[in-house]
């Protein structure tokens, strides 16, 4: 199992629409990403994370390089973000 960790940085004003941005490719996602296993958006009052899971860190990584992830959701999510994302792959033991 590895997880996809992707932090953003998103105002307050724009998190509705950044949920919208998930809810619209969460199931793409876990329907063509190859390995994925579950998508979760996690929300504090500091920023908005959304949390991948795969089967294995390869499949976590061959993601960023899927189109669904580089030109719908980051497309989608492009307008709304304060600063370039915190991406992140956690392998489990």
């Amino acid at each position: 199992m590895a997880y996809l960790q992707i932090t953003l940085q998103v105002a307050q004003a724009n998190r509705v629409a950044a949920a919208g941005v998930y809810e619209k490719y969460k199931q793409p996602f876990l329907e063509t990403a190859p390995g994925a296993t579950s998508k979760q958006l996690l929300v504090r009052d500091e920023d908005v994370q959304v949390l991948h899971g795969f089967t294995t860190p390869a499949d976590a990584e061959a993601y960023l390089d899927n189109e669904l992830f580089t030109r719908d959701v980051v497309g989608g999510l492009a307008p709304l973000l304060e600063a370039a994302p915190d991406v992140r792959v956690y392998d489990t033991v």
